[in-house]
Formats: structure tokens, sequence, C-alpha cells
């Protein structure tokens, strides 16, 4: 429990309690702690205390594993934790199970955050390359692989400590295993050195996430052939690196790599890259990638790969693409497979497709009663916030309240520089749909904001209902536009109209002017943008 507290803490008063929480009576322990103490600025000592109140079974040594819970959740990533997180503080008697030591799961121990990490150094080093336009000019960076690893490393401790520090406080029983469902009440528990145990259930979550694809034919038994998970670990910065996709995962990794001092090339088959997204919106980023990475082939076919002491040669077939070509090291980023195969689904009612996808309805059931699955194993798309709202969508589903998951406005950032950003409906679904839209854009060279940080290539875009000026969807390229996005996601989610958001007072100077602008050029005229009426 100790560990759970701050440690610069003092210990006042450890003692036990019977406390009613929630309307639950139940023995706890009760710690108080003296956080700051300042005699020599009062006539009494400051104290602060903060009170930590846990079950008294619940310590992180307990003698038995767990038997019976009144919930399972099998899972400890960004749908499995916040899943067991809310249960918990509704008073539910929640075991969470995960085989791997550090909670978080893929997207903040080999996804998300480590990538994140690694995207901000990238940043800097462009920055201060870019820096010398503006009259200032920086050394030559010099790249110390080991600490950036230890940085990155670093940021994914803290954050999966807090994890398991909340966890601790909630009273959420973990248990470091792999989950296996045996029915539908009850799953094996099996601990890395080979035992096994069996627990019953009320109620399951399964929130088992997903895995990098590699085909077969990438599969050649080479450790310099990548997925993400391997990328991330930094092995060594290879003089050329071949990146096998175009969509975010591959940009991204591309991206740091390039930053660090590697020569990227880019295979994508589809015409363009991140195809996700308006291509005005890709624009931007595909220009500011062509002046940093070797090449950037699309539609381009990868027909084989094979190792050789020389490296890995790459046999690519496409318009005036000089082939073979040999890289250093090839980062694999054609997607991801869910795991919905081998958590023993077929043991219950509950149906799982061949790909791996768990079948749920709006409420996060499948078609068994006990059974619920959230995230990735659960369908498209795969992300992390995704699966944290359907999370409590499932939890709010097992207390009996009115719960939906509803996916109209989730967003999608692509974390490159500059950052791309949509949510909602985008133009090129609405024109594949036949459905009429007033389409709105704000040049970020009309933003005083962008003009002052030197990036003015960045573009807001509104699609706007023209009958009702409601606004369907909002997407932007630009730097921070993964924050800016969150303003577009309320937007679409509360059904505002575009009146709502230009009569809003947005700080100036800032980027979140362009959105302003954005929704008042849907109806008006922006103000920094003229564009003559049509007669």
């Amino acid at each position: 429990m100790l560990g759970v507290l701050p440690r610069t803490g003092t210990i006042l008063y450890r003692g036990e309690t019977n406390l009613d929480f929630e309307n639950r009576a139940s023995r706890r322990i009760v710690y108080v702690w003296l956080v700051r103490n300042k005699p020599k600025k009062a006539s009494r000592a400051i104290i602060e205390i903060i009170v930590f109140e846990r079950k008294f079974c619940r310590n992180k040594k307990m003698a038995n594993e767990p038997t019976h819970a009144e919930l399972v959740v099998i899972g400890g990533g960004p749908g499995g934790y916040p899943a067991a997180f809310e249960a918990a503080d509704q008073g539910m008697d929640v075991v969470l199970i995960d085989q791997d030591p550090r909670l978080g799961g893929v997207c903040l121990n080999r996804g998300c955050i480590p990538s994140k990490a690694l995207l901000h150094l990238a940043k800097l080093i462009h920055e201060a390359e870019e820096s010398k336009d503006w009259g200032i000019t920086f050394c030559e960076p010099v790249i110390d692989l080991d600490k950036v690893r230890e940085f990155k490393d670093s940021v994914v401790g803290k954050l999966t400590g807090g994890i398991k520090q909340l966890c601790d406080a909630r009273g959420v029983t973990l248990v470091q295993a792999r989950g296996e469902l045996v029915d539908s009440s009850t799953v094996k528990l099996t601990k890395e050195d080979g035992s096994s145990s069996t627990m019953t259930f009320e109620h399951c979550i399964v929130a088992v996430g997903s895995r990098p694809t590699l085909p077969k034919f990438l599969d050649i038994g080479d450790d310099r052939v990548m997925t993400s998970t391997e990328a991330l670990n930094l092995p060594d910065i290879p003089e050329r690196l071949l990146v096998i996709g175009g969509g975010y995962i591959g940009l991204e990794m591309g991206s740091v790599y390039s930053a660090l001092g590697s020569k990227v090339s880019v295979v994508e088959m589809m015409p363009d890259i991140l195809m996700g997204a308006d291509r005005d919106l890709v624009r931007p980023l595909r220009k500011r990638l062509d002046s940093q990475f070797e090449a950037i082939y699309t539609n381009t076919k990868l027909n084989s790969i094979q190792a050789t002491s020389d490296g890995i040669v790459a046999e690519l077939e496409g318009e005036g693409v000089d082939s073979p070509q040999t890289f250093d090291r090839v980062l694999v980023s054609v997607g991801r497979l869910p795991n919905g195969h081998g958590v023993g689904i077929e043991n219950t009612k509950a149906k799982v497709t061949e790909r791996g996808f768990i079948e749920v309805d709006r409420n996060m059931r499948t078609a068994d009663p006990k059974i619920l699955a959230v995230g990735d194993v659960a369908g498209e798309p795969m992300l992390a916030h995704k699966a944290t709202r359907e999370a409590k969508v499932a939890v709010e589903t097992l207390r009996g309240e009115p719960a939906m998951f509803d996916n109209i406005a989730i967003p999608a950032v692509v974390f490159t520089d500059p950052e791309v950003a949509w949510c909602g409906l985008t133009e090129t679904e609405a024109k594949e749909r036949g459905q009429k839209v007033n389409v709105v854009r704000f040049p970020w060279a009309a933003s005083g904001r962008a003009q002052t940080i030197g990036r003015t290539e960045g573009l807001t875009k509104m699609l706007v209902d023209p009958e009702t000026e409601r606004i369907l969807g909002v997407g932007i390229v630009g730097p921070g536009a993964g924050e800016l996005i969150a303003e577009g996601v309320l937007a679409v989610e509360t059904a505002a109209v575009a009146r709502d958001l230009a009569e809003s007072i947005h700080a100036h100077p800032t980027l979140s002017e362009t959105i302003m602008e954005s929704a008042e050029a849907s109806f008006a005229q922006a103000t920094h943008v003229y564009r003559p009426k049509r007669k």
C-alpha cells in the first residue's frame, strides 16, 4: 500500500476503521500522511492530509488467489483498466487480469505513448533545423540513443506506475496471468511459470486488444524486419529504412527515424498515403514528408523481401520505381489484427469473426449475456480513446443504465508534423454517399498565430448541413491539430450549428480561431478571408 502514497510524506497515523463508503460498510485501512509542514511561517504547523481507504482484503500481497468475482476484466489496456476502474467506482467487486506486468496495454507500453515521446524529440530536431530561417542557428544535433531510450522508457514507466497505483487505491484485484474463458462463468488463469488455476465470475468484459499484422511473405525470420513493437525499441539508427504501409503508424515511425538520421522510403499500394483522410488535409503533410523522406512510392507493390549480408533486398513494382533496392532495416506497418481468437470465446455463446473480432451490439454485449467486449477486439476503428468510451458503456450496461456506444464523432489523429485530425463526416464520405454538404475552409496563412510560429501550411475545414447549418464533420491539418479537433468533436457530438461556433469568442491569437472562422464562412464572411459572392 505504501507504494501508492506520496514519497515525501510522513505517516502520522495507521490504523483500521469501519467506514460506510457509498452505503457499503466494510473493514478498511486508513493512512493519514503529513504532506506539508511549515512551522517557520506560522505559529502552528500547516498540515495537509490525505486519507487513503482500501478494502482490508485488497492488499497487494494476497494470501490466496481470487476464486470468484462480480466482474472479471481480461486485458489491462485502454479498454480494460478503465472498465475495471469504472466498475470499482460503482461498487462492484472487480478482478483485472493481464499477462503483462505493466498495465496500459499496447497503447501505453508499445504504441501510442512511446511513439509520441519519440515524435516530440523528432519535432524538436526539425524545429532546431528550421530556426535558422528566423535568425537562430543551432549546432548539428548529437543523438545519444541510450538517453533517447531512457527518456521514452521513463515516460512509459511513470504512466504504468500511476495506473498501478490507481488500481490499488480503488481496491481492484490485479492478477498477472493469461486469461482464457473456460465457459460463460469461468476463466482459466495461466501464470508465467506455467501454473494455472480457475475462478468464476458473474460477468466478464473482454478487452484483449490487437497485434501488428505480419504477412507470411514478410516473416522471413530476420530481426532486421520489424513491426512497430520492435521499431519503438530503437535497436539502432539504420542508414536506409523501408516503411511498408503509408498509414499513420508507418508515417509516424518513419518521421522518428528520419529525424534521427535515417534515409526513409515508404511504399504504399494505394494511390496516396493516409487514404482515410480527405486529400486537402493530406497534401500539406505529403509536401513536408516529400522533403524529409528519401522517397514515397504510391501505387507501388512490394513483391518480396530477402535477407542478405548487405541488408534486406526489396523487390518493388511500380511505375518509375527502381527495383530491387537494399535497406538496412524494414518496418512492416500494414495494419493490426484483433486478438479475439485464443481467449476462449468459442467456449461461450459469444461469437468471433474469422478475422478475430468479437461480435457486439451497441451496448457492448455479445451473444452471451454474461460476456461483453470492448476495444480493438470489439471492432474498428482500433483507437485507444474509442476503447475507453466503450469501457464506460459496458459498465453502464452491466448496471442496467441506459447506455449505447455511438461512433459518429470518434476523432482520428495522425501525430506527424504537421498533425492531421478529423472527426464526423469526411468530404470523401459525403461524395460517396451523394450527400449534399457545404464544405468551408479556412487557410492558416490567414491566421495570425500560424504566422507567428512560421507554420502557415495548415488548413481547417468544416462540413455543414446546407439546410440546418448543423456541423457534420471537422478536419484540421497543422501543428496541434490533435488538440484542436476536440472542439470539432464536441460540435458534432452535440449537434451544434455553425453559428454556435462562429459566435463563441475564441482567444486571440490562437490556432483555435481557425475553427471559429471556418464556422463564420459557412453562413457569412470569415473575418480574415474574403470570397466574392456569386452572382
